[in-house]
């Protein structure tokens, strides 16, 4: 059974703290709360919480017995995006054929002695029209600039996600600290400069800029990203599956790639 979470008291935020997709959740439950109509909690039989938000559906510890009424839920609202735990995961793609299952890797970001001269290009608190002309040449599927602008200005006023760039080409946003576990995602360079190493160093100097504060930082890859990554030694921790709608009529390689914090 799914049940719309209501009362802050029904919301078993203590669940949510326990692993970086519940982290996720909490850090849009810290953003907006329960009272807007595009961010929804919903109890998921005896055990899970999930969320819906936007064009994204977020759920954790969801009963196995549950995937049907989870699948119906899905026809009814059909998101672009639905990360969950497996064996639901994979029951949903059995049940939704309008869905593809895509390989991610959640990487540790490792720092590098050699970047930390790189704080003196960092803009802590850079123009956000300038962030969004960065993430538009990377990302083709970047939503509409009001919207962006809207959510990524709100959670920066709440002091869920901080945004920074590099040379004024490359971008990051924090997305979330949560008990000093940090979601790095939205990473961009502009077209004429990538090649340049921006992302890299940038990447690597964010790693050390937080591990000096006690945090782990990571950071989500497709597989047209993980070979990245890698080569510039950050640590694979997790790897899973997510489900992303094929009827889309946007390029399958690009699909997802802006809400995955990809380069």
């Amino acid at each position: 059974m799914i049940k719309l979470i209501s009362k802050e008291c029904d919301l078993n935020t203590y669940l949510l703290r326990k692993t970086w997709r519940g982290r996720k959740m909490y850090s849009y439950y810290k953003a907006y709360g329960l009272g807007y109509s595009f961010c929804q909690f919903f109890t998921v039989g005896e055990t899970g919480v999930m969320l819906c938000y936007n064009s994204t559906m977020l759920i954790v510890s969801a009963p196995e017995e549950e995937s049907e009424n989870l699948a119906l839920f899905i026809r009814m609202h059909q998101p672009f995006r639905i990360e969950c735990d497996e064996p639901v995961r994979a029951r949903l793609a059995e049940m939704l054929p309008e869905y593809q299952s895509l390989h991610r890797t959640t990487f540790e970001l490792q720092p590098d002695p050699a970047a930390q001269s790189a704080e003196e290009f960092v803009e802590f608190n850079p123009s956000l029209e300038d962030v969004y002309k960065i993430l538009q040449a990377g990302f083709p599927n970047l939503q509409d600039h009001s919207l962006w602008l809207t959510d990524t200005s709100h959670r920066c006023r709440h002091g869920v996600s901080h945004v920074m760039t590099y040379k004024n080409s490359t971008t990051a946003t924090i997305m979330f600290d949560i008990d000093d576990h940090v979601l790095v995602g939205q990473v961009a360079t502009l077209p004429e400069a990538r090649g340049l190493g921006h992302a890299r160093i940038f990447l690597r100097w964010l790693a050390g800029f937080l591990a000096q504060f006690g945090k782990q930082a990571v950071l989500y890859a497709l597989d047209i990203r993980e070979s990245f990554y890698s080569e510039i030694g950050f640590k694979a921790i997790e790897t899973e599956y997510v489900l992303e709608r094929t009827e889309d009529a946007q390029d399958q390689i690009t699909k997802g790639l802006l809400d995955n914090g990809n380069s």
